[in-house]
């Protein structure tokens, strides 16, 4: 069973660790200290949810619904060219300095539904949870699963909220306006880059 759980943690943080959306938006939020903890604790929750569910028989519905998976595909990268264009519009006007007293009511709401969008509407989320892992753990005894998918959110929990809290830990430096700048038109690209992929992917599921 230990085995079956460490192969579930590495295999998933093989999978979280590099970046993509989630772990841009939760440094984003921790360099600000604006809701970083709820936004480390709610990507670990769905990835939990989208784990769960691709190892106990949600990849066979992905592999077998193109449609779904187009759907899933061209709404991400509406969504994340959105996003970038935010992002880059805020590094470039002349005020990137944030005020949290101002935005707090309005910010927690719009975390939360902007962190589901990274989440829920990122294709490659699918791919990682009901491909990979979902084939894989797919594969074990009923019993084995269920340990198979604890190792897998241990690792999901144990990055998220680190990167959360070293981000809040760098937010003196992070949060100054230059750094801010920076980190606006770092994110602008990363989701740039990332619909870019997606736009091909989809081409590439439609022909």
């Amino acid at each position: 069973m230990l085995s079956i759980l460490i192969q579930g943690f590495f295999l998933s943080a093989a999978m979280i660790i590099p970046l993509g959306p989630q772990n841009v938006f939760v440094m984003q939020q921790g360099s600000r200290k604006q809701f970083h903890l709820m936004s480390a604790a709610l990507c670990s929750i769905s990835d939990a949810v989208l784990m769960t569910a691709g190892v106990f028989g949600g990849s066979a519905l992905l592999g077998q619904s193109t449609f779904l998976l187009q759907a899933v595909t061209w709404g991400g990268v509406a969504f994340l060219l959105w996003y970038g264009w935010g992002a880059f519009r805020t590094a470039l006007s002349a005020n990137t300095e944030l005020s949290y007293a101002e935005n707090v009511v309005q910010n927690r709401w719009r975390v939360i539904m902007t962190l589901f969008a990274v989440t829920w509407l990122n294709p490659h989320v699918y791919l990682d949870t009901f491909v990979v892992l979902g084939s894989i753990g797919g594969q074990l005894s009923a019993e084995f699963r269920s340990w198979f998918v604890f190792g897998a959110v241990m690792a999901s929990i144990s990055w998220f909220f680190a990167l959360s809290l070293l981000s809040s830990w760098l937010s003196p430096v992070l949060n100054q306006p230059k750094s801010q700048r920076i980190i606006n038109l770092f994110v602008g690209c990363v989701m740039w880059y990332i619909a870019w992929g997606l736009i091909k992917q989809g081409l590439q599921i439609f022909y």
